[in-house]
């Protein structure tokens, strides 16, 4: 090959980790001709290819002495096509979330414990409630009440395709439940067929032998970070900083367990609304006993603790005989039972129940009271553990945790509101498709009317309330942010000019928005959480309909509103996998999401650090194998939340040859107040004892932000005494009678001459002499 590409390993590597969009190598590199050194398409490391030949210079790459090398791994969020399903995970994807959010105070092990199991049950539901809105929409509304004899589907208007299930079995409708119940199996065989796919490229990938004492087996969880902590290369004191933890990123087994539990569920749950209007006659009742059985043992199995559990991969441990044969035994009898069913149904069970809607067993009535049930648990269980996780009086306010410690029960809420929200605008769409969604309430004969129940009415009645309180927020943020800026204006205008000053502490009051996103969430989801209370207590007292006045209006918006939003996500779906722009675009909420494992759920996007840590580990072992040798991990954004994961995870030997520099991170901003558990408290400090590190930030981005401590830049040493931070104006001091400059916002500090100044205070101790002259 012509030109030059230092392929050499020795002497001092930049290695830059990038964030969220997955920035491009050619852009991370700030080169135009990246070439791929190590890994694949869809992670790989890449360095700088010198068309002219060998370079010259301070910044160029030298072989065995230092080089400038790129870590993609966008490609795991935003590469693949299956990106376009995502979007529908995205509930289950909050649901993870809530659980490392989870407060673990030192003390309330056992009571974390059972909240942890209340948690994954909860997930569990969820499944429950998205498969079962596709299962009502095609069994209850296509199959009971469409196609039945006389019906929306038996006329002329009806699509052929459809028609004739109704022309022939309208009036036998075992067989057009038992047709109508693949569909939902389709959806449920696709999820299960895009995990199983994800958990076999990232979650089974082994993590490289390091310290062994990085934990002993068991819940990846079990501890605190409370205590003092000497340095993380002593075995006890890093036992207590959770990211340090080999088994946090070794989940093949339990996410294996989990995505058995639930897939069971689900198809347990289309083969029980198949058999439940026929349980009046044995068959049926044995049907549908059979599939009932299939669902409780999912739940029992799901609440156990060893089936989520992880286990440390040095420590040579293994789970239970028992609950792999008792996976094992599941993943069997779930899809026995449902052919079981599918067969009798297609074969004419004689009806039991009659009813304009389909009949069942109140499975839908049962899970609704479980969720609430346990969501008021999850509740006390939060509040009492982020009661006992409270600093003490001399603590660092910056360690308090979001929303009081209540994070991870909101995140909970959010996802039951987004998978309710999802289950409502399949239900009407479809009856909206194919006939006139109606209420049990309206008079007449159904016509090609198609009913769904009151509650959904009602709970579609909350949509546009929802709304108004996100207008309301917004517009009291928008007080705020002219607040803060005219705050701002007067100090800045000695640097910028009365002018630029004033535009200057707009974007920055812009971007100081984000530390209120705690408020902005607890707010929402307590206007939500209020609302369905009052339209439960509305529906159980019989007080009004959904279908007249004003409680009528605002049903019928929210049932359009909902089925517009299945539409609009199912033409950016349809985008998204033709357009790989889109798809980083898309990206970018799974960049933040799926940092975390799948603890809980097991069909939510994959987890990326699964194979973005060894991966790191591994390069690191090759490009620092001596003490002459340092790496210098470069993490912007996200990355530097993938830096920090993998310092704590470097045995001491291999740490003592890495320097970290971050830049626009969310570590303090974002990560600690909302998972305190793993950077709050000691998390961060250990960090710093760790290694050299140097953090950069400006007051005009909306993510990234000081590790430490929040600084004034209007005084005279705004980062005095931080030994870490260091801040960045932005945009940069126009020059007299220049303009001002574009704002770099979150992007671009590789360009900015502070990163450079950094970066060569971290390397030049590792130099050798004659080149540290240069």
């Amino acid at each position: 090959m012509d030109g030059f590409l230092d392929e050499t390993c020795g002497g001092v590597t930049e290695l830059r980790v990038h964030g969220v969009s997955g920035t491009p190598p050619a852009g991370m590199l700030n080169h135009p001709h990246p070439r791929l050194v190590a890994g694949d398409g869809t992670t790989g490391f890449y360095r700088r290819w010198w068309t002219a030949g060998r370079p010259v210079g301070d910044r160029a790459d030298v072989p065995g002495v230092r080089r400038r090398e790129a870590y993609a791994w966008g490609g795991l969020t935003s590469g693949g096509r299956t990106i376009a399903l995502w979007l529908l995970l995205l509930p289950f994807s909050l649901a993870n979330l809530s659980y490392f959010m989870l407060p673990r105070p030192r003390g309330g092990d056992r009571l974390r414990h059972v909240a942890e199991a209340a948690q994954r049950l909860f997930a569990l539901l969820l499944t429950g409630t998205l498969v079962g809105a596709v299962t009502r929409a095609c069994v209850d509304l296509v199959g009971w009440q469409c196609t039945a004899a006389g019906r929306a589907c038996t006329d002329a208007l009806a699509p052929v395709w459809l028609r004739w299930m109704g022309e022939m079995w309208g009036h036998e409708p075992s067989k057009r439940l038992a047709v109508t119940a693949l569909a939902p199996l389709l959806v449920v065989v696709l999820l299960w067929w895009i995990a199983r796919r994800t958990w076999r490229r990232d979650e089974r990938k082994g993590v490289p032998a390091g310290d062994p004492e990085s934990g002993r087996a068991g819940d990846p969880d079990v501890g605190s970070v409370s205590g003092s902590v000497s340095g993380p290369g002593d075995g006890p004191a890093r036992e207590r900083l959770l990211l340090a933890r080999a088994r946090l990123w070794h989940g093949g087994a339990p996410v294996w367990r989990l995505r058995v539990v639930h897939v069971a569920f689900a198809i347990a749950s289309i083969g029980l609304a198949v058999a439940a209007p026929f349980a009046g006659t044995p068959l049926g009742l044995a049907l549908t006993s059979a599939n009932a059985g299939v669902e409780l043992a999912a739940a029992v199995l799901v609440v156990l603790p060893w089936t989520g559990r992880r286990l440390d991969p040095h420590s040579g441990g293994r789970e239970p005989t028992w609950l792999k044969v008792a996976c094992h035994a599941l993943r069997v009898a779930a899809p026995l039972v449902f052919l079981a069913t599918f067969w009798a149904a297609l074969a004419g069970l004689p009806p039991s129940a009659e009813g304009l809607v389909l009949p069942g067993v109140g499975a839908g009535p049962v899970q609704f009271a479980l969720m609430l049930g346990l969501g008021a648990f999850v509740l006390a269980a939060t509040w009492v553990l982020a009661r006992m996780d409270r600093p003490g009086p001399g603590g660092d306010p910056l360690d308090r945790p979001a929303m009081g410690g209540l994070a991870a029960w909101f995140m909970l809420m959010v996802a039951a509101g987004c998978a309710n929200v999802l289950a409502l605008g399949v239900l009407f769409w479809t009856a909206t498709f194919f006939g006139v969604p109606g209420s049990m309430a309206d008079p007449g004969p159904p016509g090609r009317r198609l009913f769904i129940d009151d509650p959904v009415w009602w709970t579609a009645a909350l949509v546009p309330l929802l709304a108004a309180a996100f207008a309301g927020v917004a517009i009291a943020l928008w007080l705020i942010r002219r607040a803060e800026a005219g705050r701002l204006a007067p100090g800045l205008e000695a640097h910028y000019g009365e002018r630029g000053g004033a535009a200057v502490a707009r974007k920055w009051a812009l971007a100081a928005l984000t530390d209120r996103a705690g408020l902005v969430l607890g707010v929402l989801t307590g206007i939500g959480v209020a609302g369905f209370a009052v339209v439960t207590a509305i529906y159980q007292l019989q007080l009004y309909t959904p279908k007249a006045g004003f409680a009528g209006l605002l049903a019928s918006i929210g049932s359009w509103a909902t089925a517009a939003t299945v539409v609009g996500l199912a033409l950016l779906g349809r985008r998204t996998y033709g357009s790989s722009r889109l798809r980083r675009t898309v990206g970018i909420v799974w960049d933040v999401s799926t940092f975390w494992p799948r603890a809980i759920h097991p069909l939510a996007p994959p987890c990326y650090t699964e194979r973005v840590i060894p991966e790191l580990i591994a390069r690191i072992g090759r490009l620092a194998t001596t003490d002459r040798d340092t790496v210098v991990l470069s993490g912007h954004s996200q990355g530097s939340v993938i830096a920090a994961a993998l310092v704590l995870q470097l045995d001491p030997d291999a740490r003592r040859r890495i320097r970290l520099l971050t830049h626009g991170s969310p570590l303090r901003r974002l990560y600690a107040p909302f998972f305190p558990a793993y950077f709050a408290g000691h998390g961060l400090p250990a960090l710093r004892d760790a290694v050299a590190w140097r953090n950069l930030y400006r007051l005009s981005d909306p993510i990234g932000g000081p590790a430490f401590r929040r600084a004034d830049p209007l005084a005279a040493e705004p980062d005095r005494g931080n030994t870490v931070d260091r801040f960045c104006w932005d945009p940069l001091r126009p020059e007299p009678g220049e303009p001002l400059p574009e704002a770099r916002w979150h992007s671009g500090y590789w360009l900015d001459p502070p990163y450079h100044d950094e970066l060569a205070r971290l390397i030049t101790p590792s130099l050798p002499p004659e080149r540290t002259a240069r």
